[in-house]
């Protein structure tokens, strides 16, 4: 299926690996440009390389910066070569916050997880999503999390500021920019084989004292599919919704998660 997006031009946060990496990679298979954002340089200008020999009738640009700072975001809306602000595709990414009890998160721990997971999304639609209302067309994919869906307890400072930015989603998405061609929509990953899950598996065999193995397999048990799901599916996913083909999908929060979701809704 041609998805009717070659030439136009993407932002990509945490481009560098796992499912933003899977976005980005999907996108320019497609004829996207893509704008490549994340903290890490080696891994980011490596991640980009590849991909640029990947696809080479497209531009493949890095920036080594924070999008969840003022200064990361302009660094993004400001690469040489890039479209500014007047970007096609926006697939907003960050990091989630750290898993706890919330009876030690102080005020900064929830001011850091909102910042980067509910008002950076927020920003970076605010600086691009009348420009694709103008141009009559846009797609803003939101990467945040199936604890949205079905809250984890210790994931606490994920699910508020997750679930804010889906509450803010659902009534800006249905606004007047709806009718000028620009959907915005929420991808709900579960359990992806990342390094995020990697790092959450060793925590889990740590507390536990089981092996990482042991842990692996268990948590794989209890999805339907019997396996995680890897970056490339969920970037087909993404990039399908960035397609023209998808324009009638808007404000929905998409769960693609192997069926681990026990709920009919």
């Amino acid at each position: 299926m041609d998805l009717g997006i070659a030439g136009r031009w993407a932002l990509v946060g945490g481009a560098s690996k796992g499912l933003g990496l899977g976005c980005a990679r999907a996108l320019a298979a497609e004829g996207v440009n893509v704008v490549m954002v994340a903290r890490g340089a080696d891994a980011l200008n490596a991640a980009a390389a590849a991909l640029q020999a990947e696809c080479p009738g497209v531009k493949v640009l890095p920036v080594a910066a924070d999008i969840t700072t003022t200064e990361g975001r302009a660094a993004a809306f400001a690469v040489p070569g890039g479209p500014g602000t007047d970007f096609d595709i926006v697939v907003t990414n960050a990091g989630g916050p750290p898993p706890g009890d919330f009876r030690t998160w102080d005020r900064d721990a929830w001011i850091r997880a909102v910042d980067a997971n509910m008002l950076t999304p927020i920003e970076l639609i605010k600086a691009t999503v009348d420009g694709m209302a103008a141009r009559g067309f846009g797609r803003i994919v939101n990467i945040t999390s199936s604890a949205v869906k079905a809250p984890i307890d210790i994931l606490g400072l994920s699910n508020g500021a997750r679930s804010g930015l889906t509450g803010f989603v659902a009534g800006v998405a249905r606004s007047g920019i709806a009718a000028q061609g620009v959907t915005i929509n929420n991808l709900l990953p579960g359990k992806f084989d990342t390094d995020r899950l990697q790092g959450t598996l060793a925590g889990a065999a740590a507390k536990t004292g089981k092996s990482v193995d042991e842990v692996r397999a268990a948590q794989m048990a209890q999805v339907p599919a019997r396996r995680f799901g890897t970056p490339d599916e969920f970037g087909a996913i993404c990039a399908f919704l960035c397609s023209r083909h998808a324009g009638y999908i808007n404000g929905q929060n998409i769960l693609p998660d192997g069926g681990l979701y026990p709920g009919t809704y």
